[in-house]
């Protein structure tokens, strides 16, 4: 798996570019209005999503099991805390954030690993802390396709897994995290305006405190 994420960075940015997802900008405001100053982003990747939050004031941690991804990072400027590792291996760190962005990542976990990873991530919110997860959706056009490995949980192409969400799953996966909303949002392919965007579940979480 690391090996496909390595070959496929610099495909993604070219794909991507650097302008931030809607669901980023989105988290953004909703961060600015509650008054978030100190953020951690499991899965930044190679930054395009982190800037938005640091032009605004917020101060950002990384997480990225990527080593082309945190390079391609630094070329652009990214002078920024990022661990190098899974999110499998979390916390790296026993600090507390006010914030926690997750940007189409935990849709590539298995049960157990999605299961670790929203637990991880609630412990390493402050008391009344916010996260926000950005996943795919049943809606999406790639669901049912490729090999089943379980309900909700495809190959999509070799070596690429992924479990598509509905509101029940949701519930399931969060509702002991603090669930107070989720959103649908279709995040379109900024530098490729041809392509269907993707439809997303936004999943906010406040912690108890």
């Amino acid at each position: 798996m690391t090996e496909f994420w390595e070959a496929s960075f610099i495909e993604n940015q070219r794909m991507w570019g650097f302008e931030p997802a809607d669901s980023a900008i989105l988290t953004k405001d909703f961060f600015l209005e509650k008054n978030v100053k100190d953020i951690l982003i499991p899965g930044i990747g190679y930054g395009r999503n982190a800037k938005v939050f640091l032009d605004n004031g917020i101060n950002v941690t990384g997480i990225e099991i990527s080593k082309t991804a945190i390079e391609l990072a630094r070329e652009n400027d990214l002078d920024i805390s990022i661990f190098h590792g899974s999110v499998n291996d979390m916390p790296f760190d026993n600090k507390l954030y006010d914030g926690i962005f997750s940007y189409a990542l935990l849709h590539l976990l298995n049960e157990s690993e999605r299961e670790k990873f929203i637990r991880d991530c609630y412990h390493q919110l402050k008391p009344g802390g916010y996260m926000i997860f950005t996943t795919i959706s049943k809606q999406a056009p790639m669901f049912g396709k490729g090999k089943e490995l379980g309900k909700d949980y495809f190959e999509i192409m070799e070596g690429v897994k992924m479990f598509f969400y509905d509101s029940d799953s949701v519930e399931q996966e969060f509702g002991k995290y603090g669930l107070i909303e989720t959103s649908e949002i279709a995040e379109p392919h900024k530098n490729m305006e041809n392509k269907p965007p993707f439809t997303f579940l936004m999943i906010k979480c406040q912690k108890e405190g």
